[in-house]
């Protein structure tokens, strides 16, 4: 993604013979532009100090219970991310004129087909293929996986994935979790003699799809707001009244560019791999060796303990002392969705981005790039109540904050945001005031955590996109078996396919 000069002004056109598949549009088309300013230098200046203020301060990852945890298991941020990238690839540099999102093209099938794992087919990249099986990489350890792989890799330096999309090798999580998908394609055929190539594709693309429906959007989305898009317990698409493409699906920048990046708040400052106390990792260091990215040949200690991500077995919450074993073996959480960014997306490095450094920012610029209404209008258009500004918090969705670590209005920032908050904040803001109190599976510790969910706003635009997606695809599950059930039985979600993958 390129940044060069002004975020606001920087968009550069592309060439018109790359083949695409989607377009991204809007969902909301008669609603105003959002101005956050009366000049555009004003707007750009305002929206850096919001998305300064959404930035919390340094930590490093440590192990131990964490304030900041939801009670969501953190494979699934990573899961959010390679769904990202099974729907959506738009390259800034494919805007054709600006705040146009008509004219920005996305060269990923909008639709749940795994093709960032499947790439163009056997037949035209052989290269990531061996016969009907993916090919997979070296071999791996420290996380008790006797089988786990890294991906697949030219001979070049730095070796680069072999894969359907390299964003999926961006970082080590996600990297291992695209190596899961693989060995799911492969054992589908190891274990079912006879079975074809497109046979093992269709199969694993249902398990995949079952858990996106049952079980990634049940825990990001607020339970009322999925009940109303069900007919007697069933998802309805008579029930979809926002998403509706005339022709051909579309990517909504509502969703993509707002609605769908509540995950970056979701992200913690680092993670623990495995048990060697050299995989405790910050997102981001000074050399790339030394934290979670990706797109070089994996370090062969770090093999991803799954236990340490989701709730495949029954982990300890916390460790009598720290830096006990129990502590550094226990199942990490993804933190609350509120608007607060962990402090090292702050200081995304220049491998990763380049002029504006912080995350919070360049989600905020790329919005007003993109010409979206703010977050009252967006509740107002959706005929659902609208929050109050004392209700639009900046901080952390902690329940006891640190001293000097409260919440404040969105117009401590600015009173530019007096009813006029941008819509990815007023998303994450609508999160905190839809709480759940969700088990979770660690011993020791409290039996639920208060985890924020997407609100009528934010929620309803995913759910209706996710939904509106698989009752557009005639091969998807909604559309071809929707009364299909993994064998496991109809409770099966991300730690029964993390289970299979693995071999067990």
């Amino acid at each position: 993604m390129s940044t060069h000069g002004s975020p606001l002004r920087g968009l550069m056109s592309t060439s018109r013979s790359q083949t695409f598949e989607g377009r991204f549009g809007r969902l909301f088309r008669a609603l105003p532009v959002a101005s956050y300013g009366h000049t555009d230098a004003a707007t750009e200046a305002n929206l850096k100090a919001l998305g300064s203020a959404m930035e919390a301060g340094a930590e490093l990852p440590k192990d131990g219970a964490d304030e900041e945890e939801s009670g969501i298991p953190a494979l699934y941020t990573y899961l959010g991310q390679f769904i990202d990238h099974d729907l959506t690839f738009g390259p800034e540099g494919s805007f054709q004129k600006q705040r146009d999102p008509d004219a920005l093209v996305d060269f990923r099938t909008p639709a749940f087909d795994l093709d960032c794992v499947y790439g163009r087919g056997p037949g035209d990249q052989p290269y990531i293929y061996r016969g009907d099986s993916f090919l997979l990489g070296n071999a791996i350890g420290g996380g008790g996986d006797p089988n786990a792989v890294d991906l697949p890799r030219n001979n070049a330096t730095p070796a680069r994935a072999l894969i359907g999309d390299p964003r999926n090798d961006e970082n080590v999580i996600v990297s291992q979790l695209h190596g899961l998908f693989l060995r799911f394609h492969n054992r589908l055929l190891a274990d079912h003699a006879g079975m074809t190539f497109e046979g093992a594709q269709q199969l694993l693309q249902r398990h995949y799809q079952y858990v996106i429906l049952h079980d990634f959007l049940p825990r990001i989305v607020d339970a009322g707001v999925l009940d109303a898009l069900k007919t007697h317990g069933h998802f309805d698409q008579h029930k979809l009244h926002f998403y509706h493409p005339r022709r051909a699906p579309f990517m909504p920048v509502e969703f993509s560019t707002a609605a769908y990046r509540f995950g970056h708040s979701m992200i913690r400052p680092g993670y623990r791999l495995n048990d060697n106390d050299k995989t405790l990792l910050s997102l981001f260091a000074a050399s790339e060796d030394a934290d979670l990215r990706g797109k070089h040949a994996m370090d062969p200690i770090r093999g991803i303990d799954w236990g340490r991500f989701v709730d495949v077995d029954v982990r300890p919450y916390d460790g009598a002392t720290a830096g006990s074993p129990e502590q550094k073996r226990r199942l990490q959480l993804a933190y609350r969705m509120d608007t607060s960014l962990v402090n090292p997306l702050a200081h995304l490095p220049p491998n990763v981005a380049e002029g504006v450094v912080s995350l919070a920012q360049r989600n905020l610029l790329r919005s007003f790039s993109l010409g979206l209404p703010t977050g009252q209008a967006v509740a107002r258009a959706m005929h659902v109540p609208v929050l109050h500004d004392d209700d639009i918090l900046i901080g952390k969705a902690v329940d006891v904050p640190a001293p000097g670590e409260d919440p404040l209005p969105i117009v401590s920032v600015s009173k530019v945001f007096k009813h006029n908050c941008p819509l990815w904040t007023y998303i994450l803001a609508e999160a905190v005031r839809h709480k759940a109190d969700v088990k979770i599976t660690p011993t020791g510790g409290p039996t639920t955590v208060k985890t924020p969910r997407l609100g009528p706003v934010g929620g309803r635009i995913v759910a209706e996109v996710f939904l509106g997606l698989m009752f557009g695809d005639s091969a998807s599950l909604l559309r071809s078996d929707p009364g299909w059930i993994p064998a496991v039985g109809p409770g099966y979600s991300l730690k029964d396919f993390v289970r299979y993958a693995t071999g067990k």
